[in-house]
């Protein structure tokens, strides 16, 4: 008398038996999967890291043009342009990882940045290594892995009724009403009152960074199934999603740039990290519903890697000063009234820097 069959058991052994048929765990669908995977992972690392070499690009590029005799604008200098494109790079090396891997998996890898900001600040300025940047890079090293190994397994080939779908869903839809409110009142304060306030314009730029992660992901997506054979090109949802994306990207370079040309580059870099990372995964979670069948231990962990990745991040950038903060824009030297040189400051509105407020036109003429 045989022993019955086991169900599964054939495919369990044709999975796991016979590597050197090619049917084993590291080849196969298994290793296709995850080499796919892993290949997103190492191109939003390489990326995020080119982000933060660029970013320090552009601010040595103002303090160059900030230290000039004659005040330039600063899209006149070859150095600004040079961290521009090394940002362009980096951006379209984010948009292809989004193709490979979902977005709660590559949006926290954002981390790479700030690490970069900080590992970039001790070699070139040679600054001293502190035990803060020591105990947040472990914080941050340690919930990057967690949010790794308990990211959503959900499949990353979406077809453009897909998208359709889920651009009409009731979740999306209310989310998109609510951005769209919290941006123009945000817009109002920024355009109307002249409110520069860093938190104004990195909030800013989550929320378009949201939009971009949604429509990047939904072209990746649709282009590797049509270069697989199954034409999604033809739908005028992919068009809408190619607009959604190149709008999106273009204001998030102008509030960034403006970010970058008044403030430093760790707050700029670690604020812009959390906000942009927490607006990913949230639209990640709502569009394409990436955590719709995980297990509750599986969010659990998740969201603490989440925290310790974030945690990591603030200790990186706590108290972090930089040496030429103190300078002033302008030699005190060649200004009437050194008394008000305090209030010297680079005008937001314009492309020159050294302005002097209006209130100090009385104080000069007395002096």
């Amino acid at each position: 008398m045989g022993i019955p069959p086991v169900p599964g058991l054939a495919s369990w052994n044709q999975s796991f038996v016979g590597l050197g048929a090619g049917n084993g765990p590291l080849s196969g669908p298994w290793h296709r999967a995850h080499k796919t995977q892993l290949l997103g992972v190492v191109l939003a690392a390489a990326s995020n890291f080119l982000i933060s070499v660029s970013l320090n690009i552009q601010k040595c590029a103002h303090l160059r043009l900030a230290c000039q005799a004659e005040p330039k604008p600063y899209y006149t200098s070859k150095l600004w342009w040079c961290g521009i494109t090394l940002l362009g790079l980096a951006e379209v090396g984010s948009f292809a990882a989004y193709g490979f891997a979902p977005v709660a998996l590559v949006a926290p890898l954002g981390c790479v940045s700030v690490i970069g900001s900080a590992l970039i600040s001790v070699l070139f300025p040679k600054k001293t290594v502190r035990a803060a940047d020591i105990l947040g890079g472990t914080l941050a090293v340690t919930g990057t892995y967690l949010l790794v190994a308990f990211a959503p397994n959900v499949p990353q080939d979406l077809t453009a009724r897909q998208v359709q779908n889920y651009l009409v869903s009731w979740p999306f839809l209310i989310y998109s009403i609510l951005e769209i409110i919290i941006f123009c009142v945000l817009l109002y304060f920024y355009k109307r009152k002249a409110v520069k306030h860093i938190v104004i314009l990195l909030t800013m730029v989550a929320l378009l960074a949201s939009l971009t992660v949604i429509s990047v992901k939904a072209v990746a997506s649709m282009m590797t199934l049509s270069a697989k054979g199954k034409m999604q090109l033809t739908y005028p949802i992919f068009y809408i999603m190619i607009f959604l994306m190149a709008t999106s990207c273009a204001f998030q370079v102008k509030f960034l740039t403006q970010a970058m040309h008044l403030y430093k580059v760790t707050a700029v870099v670690s604020i812009n990290f959390v906000f942009s990372t927490t607006s990913a995964i949230v639209s990640g979670v709502i569009f394409y519903r990436e955590f719709h069948s995980a297990a509750l231990l599986s969010v659990f962990m998740f969201l603490f890697g989440c925290l310790l990745l974030f945690l990591g991040v603030f200790v990186i950038a706590r108290n972090q000063k930089e040496e030429h903060s103190q300078t002033p824009f302008i030699d005190c030297g060649h200004i009437p009234g050194q008394k008000m040189t305090g209030k010297i400051q680079p005008d937001s509105h314009s492309t020159c820097y050294g302005t002097l407020n209006n209130e100090d036109s009385s104080g000069k003429s007395q002096s």
